[in-house]
């Protein structure tokens, strides 16, 4: 009877740590959630506590969805599990669902979101024992346009930041990302639900983060598939040679074949997952040699 109940008790116990590893933060604490009509989803953030830290790294993740959804049971949870085990502090951003009905300006919402979320984590880094010069960002298909984008246009904000914290991430990892908005490489369920079917020649140019490249950008992790039938590859192909015109580090992992939305290990019978170089990349810091503060 003993040994069951202490099975028990330390059940609890792990549940318990669990939980209290995992806490959720609303993004806009006072309820003025920016641009928000009735009726809004309240974007949150959660936060992933390593067991065992093994650096003062912080990263956000936003999942793919094609900007109607948010697949955080396939991408973004797994990839916060993989980034604990890995030592590093991960936070799971829900930024919300573009919607004209329920948002003004639907189409920057998920990007102020994500500018609120890397001011978040900088503002409270000490509670996190994270540095705030060492926040990055990961995004997975449409959340890969949404971090490109938050890497591209971290000088266009409407939030308020009287302390001038910087939204520039320091590093992203963005796996098989939505990057251009061009007809010919466009993943056209994820331009439309952010943008809408009328898009404008101008509005294609602004939200193809290839085109919105500078000296400024931060370094990347890129990863994709070749056979990848919904996001063409062109997409990170085309912005990591931007990258490398900007002379802005990058790294690309390519998977000759594995297709679409292959998450966290979800490609079977391969030499290395991309988790191991892409958190190699992250915890040695070699991101870190172009770093610039805005």
């Amino acid at each position: 009877m003993k040994k069951k109940v202490v099975l028990v008790c330390s059940i609890m116990l792990l549940r318990s740590s669990v939980l209290l590893s995992q806490t959720i933060v609303p993004l806009y604490p006072d309820g003025k959630i920016l641009y928000a009509r009735e009726g809004t989803e309240i974007p949150k953030l959660t936060v992933y506590q390593p067991s065992k830290k093994k650096s003062d790294i912080a990263v956000i993740v936003c999942s793919g969805g094609s900007y109607g959804g948010r697949a955080n049971d396939w991408e973004g949870i797994p990839a916060c599990k993989k980034l604990n085990e890995a030592g590093i502090t991960a936070f799971l951003l829900d930024y919300r669902v573009p919607n004209a009905d329920r948002m003004e300006h639907k189409e920057i919402v998920p990007l102020t979101d994500a500018q609120k979320a890397i001011q978040y984590v900088r503002e409270h880094a000490a509670l996190y024992k994270i540095n705030p010069a060492k926040t990055g960002i990961m995004g997975f298909s449409a959340g890969g346009h949404l971090v490109t984008t938050a890497a591209t246009h971290f000088m266009k904000t409407d939030l308020e930041n009287p302390g001038h914290t910087s939204l520039r991430p320091d590093f992203v990892i963005a796996v098989y990302p939505v990057v251009s908005f061009a007809d010919s490489l466009t993943h056209l369920e994820s331009r439309d639900h952010l943008i809408g079917p009328d898009i404008t020649p101008e509005k294609i140019k602004e939200y193809s983060n290839e085109l919105q490249v500078t000296g400024q950008t931060p370094p990347m992790f890129l990863v994709a598939a070749i056979d990848d039938n919904a996001v063409k590859v062109e997409n990170s192909l085309y912005l990591e040679a931007a990258l490398r015109q900007h002379r802005i580090p990058v790294r690309m992992f390519l998977y000759a074949r594995g297709g679409h939305g292959f998450g966290v290990d979800h490609i079977k019978n391969v030499a290395v997952q991309w988790t191991e170089p892409c958190f190699r990349w992250i915890l040695s810091e070699d991101w870190a040699k172009k770093r610039q503060h805005f």
